[in-house]
């Protein structure tokens, strides 16, 4: 079997926590101030925020239990599919917050509100500021976790943008349908993401053949292989969308001695290196054997 391991540094683990207590706080802070302000744009902020927290709460976790443990008897392959349950929880959380912020926004949009649109304005420069600076301090990793969660951190920073436009014009005109307007137009851009990674998610946890994974090509650059006479049981799937297994049963032929058995194995594990498998099981077996799963298939 071949392995690949990530080498997580300190500085990730550090970067990441900091992030996550950061934005954690704000979110509180900006979920009383949206109450404050009366203003539901705040509000829908709040709730990108508050998905961005948990994100940035499981990365941290992730990235904590991958330098202390590793794979143990409990989780053989690690905490790496921690992320897709993370992953599910996170879309539940921000699907239920988004249909009680679109019900609000509806009804403002048909009975707007009053906002305080000056204390509005302090909250969407701090927001600047503190997402801005969550995203710099990530922004430099090189672990997947700190390069999508800075992504996710600089969208906050453009989502804080908007709302200190809509605040400043609030300023000198009573266009308070800007407020729910800008909502619902936050609230559908969380939704349209959620959506796509929760399709993603779910096809992941359902253990469906990873993107840019072939199987039929697979199973091809294994038959290739000298000796190799057929392939069946081949599977493929994901621990975390980035790190893939691949099982697969070979069967050979004209082996007269031992050492080609191994030989063969090396083989096919090269014949499907362009694919990066985290974990390779390949059952090799002799053309005189009979394997029960081959008529099952």
């Amino acid at each position: 079997m071949g392995h690949h391991h990530n080498h997580n540094h300190g500085g990730a683990k550090k970067n990441l926590k900091l992030a996550f207590f950061i934005n954690l706080g704000f979110t509180i802070l900006e979920i009383i101030g949206g109450f404050l302000t009366n203003s539901i744009a705040i509000i829908s902020d709040a709730l990108h925020d508050l998905g961005d927290s948990l994100s940035l709460g499981l990365a941290w976790f992730i990235e904590t239990k991958a330098q202390k443990k590793g794979a143990t008897d409990d989780f053989s392959f690690g905490y790496a599919r921690f992320r897709l349950l993370g992953a599910l929880i996170n879309s539940v959380v921000l699907i239920a917050g988004s249909i009680y912020i679109i019900y609000e926004a509806i009804s403002r949009l048909q009975n707007p509100e009053a906002v305080d649109s000056k204390y509005m304005i302090g909250f969407a420069i701090l927001g600047v500021l503190a997402n801005g600076y969550a995203a710099w301090r990530v922004s430099g990793g090189k672990t997947l976790n700190e390069k999508v969660v800075s992504w996710h951190l600089l969208e906050d920073v453009l989502g804080w943008v908007a709302v200190l436009i809509v605040a400043i014009i609030l300023q000198f005109k009573d266009w308070y349908i800007l407020d729910p307007i800008l909502s619902l137009g936050i609230t559908l851009y969380i939704l349209w993401g959620v959506g796509g990674r929760l399709k993603d998610t779910l096809y992941l946890m359902l253990q469906g053949v990873p993107e840019g994974v072939d199987l039929q090509e697979v199973r091809e650059k294994l038959q290739q292989v000298a000796n190799v006479s057929s392939v069946h049981h081949t599977h493929v799937w994901s621990l975390d969308g980035e790190h893939h297994v691949l099982t697969a049963h070979l069967v050979l032929e004209k082996i007269s001695e031992y050492d080609q058995i191994d030989e063969i194995r090396q083989k096919a594990i090269g014949a499907v290196e362009e694919w990066d498998f985290s974990h390779h099981t390949l059952q090799l077996e002799l053309d005189k054997e009979e394997c029960s799963l081959f008529k099952k298939e």
